[in-house]
This record gives C-alpha cells, structure tokens and sequence, in this order.
C-alpha cells in the first residue's frame, strides 16, 4: 500500500478537467457514490462519527448526488450541500426531497452561503482538484462555529500514475490554523469501497478553535 509519505515524495499527475454533468447519470454506480450497497450505506453512516453526536448544522461541499447528506439527515442533522454540476444538484435535490436538506449550485472553495457558519463542513474528493488549497482550507475553517469541525475525505488513487494529495499535505496546512488535526487510514475497510483498495485513502478531521 502507498503511504502518504511516500506520495509527499513523488509527484502527483496533475487532476484531470471532469465534465462532472456529463458523468452525473452514472456517478451512483460507482459503490462509495451512491452507497446503494446496505452494507457500503452503513460503513459509512458508522464514519459519521466524525460529526457531532447531536443534532448540527452541515455544509457538505462537492455533494454529488447528495448520498451523504443522505446520510446525514437520516442521523437527524440538517444539511446544505453544494456542488458546482447543476446536474448532481439536480440529483442531490431528488434525493433529498422532503429531508431537511437544501442543496444549492455553487463552487465548494467559495460556496453561496451568504455568511452562514456550521458546526461541521464535510469535503469528499475535491480538495485535492482546487488550485488554490491553501485559500480554500482557511476559508472552510472561517465558517465554522467555534470548536466546529471540518472533515476532509481524500487519499492519493492509484500507483503508477497516482492522483490525489497525501494526508502530510493536507495535515500540515491544518496544523496552524485549527485546535487540533486528526487523521484517520480508510484504506483498511473495504466496505467503505466495495471492494479491497491497495491505495492510500483517508480522512482528516480539523477542529475550529473556540
């Protein structure tokens, strides 16, 4: 298995351009997408620990088609979520019908919250496409509540020609701007994939300071 700090090591192929409206029709399949496996579903309903264990306020940026904020509102939070493909918002909207659960087309590095704060921010899968991580990191934390949290779910795909960021970056631009940073190895459960994964995925949890 690659480790981060192997990845810190080697360079990144660059994030490719997606078409993320064109790949909406299909984006479900994919296991950890659409969660529609009952037991993907509840691997990662099980990793919502990583949101308060009361009802909270969520922001998730680049939801997809919404799965877990799904999640989420079934666990009794309440959520917005953003993406930036009018197509997922468009899927994200179905599937949240009747939730507590808005969902609004927007960038993730600068959503339309119109100065809202949150006692969790949940980014799956895009830090790692933004241009500027460091700006988009510190904006994430300014809107949280104090001692909110924000969780980053990212990892470095692939071993020939890897993509992603390893958990070291993402851990040490963290460091000085939050109360603590913690992270956590996802490669390990393959339920959360649906299937066993030889690369490096994880999270990153940051806390806001009070």
């Amino acid at each position: 298995m690659r480790t981060s700090e192997d990845a810190t090591n080697r360079d990144m192929a660059p994030p490719e351009r997606v078409d993320s409206d064109a790949e909406a029709a299909a984006f479900d399949d994919e296991p950890d997408h659409g969660l529609r496996d009952p037991a993907v579903r509840g691997a990662w309903a099980a990793r919502l620990h990583w949101l308060p264990d009361h009802p909270c306020e969520l922001l998730d940026l680049g939801c997809g088609t919404g799965s877990m904020s799904l999640l989420a509102t079934d666990q009794g939070h309440s959520v917005t979520a953003v993406d930036l493909s009018p197509a997922m918002v468009d899927l994200a909207r179905a599937k949240l019908a009747g939730r507590a659960a808005r969902v609004l087309v927007g960038d993730a590095a600068a959503p339309p919250v119109a100065g809202r704060t949150f006692d969790a921010v949940l980014v799956r899968h895009v830090a790692w496409t933004l241009p500027d991580l460091d700006g988009a990191l510190a904006h994430w934390l300014s809107l949280l509540r104090p001692g909110g949290r924000l969780i980053l779910v990212e990892g470095v795909w692939g071993t020939l020609s890897p993509v992603g960021i390893p958990a070291a970056r993402l851990t040490g631009a963290l460091a000085p701007l939050a109360a603590h940073v913690r992270h956590e190895p996802l490669s390990g459960d393959a339920l959360l994939w649906g299937r066993q994964v030889e690369d490096d995925r994880y999270a990153v949890v940051a806390a806001a300071r009070s």
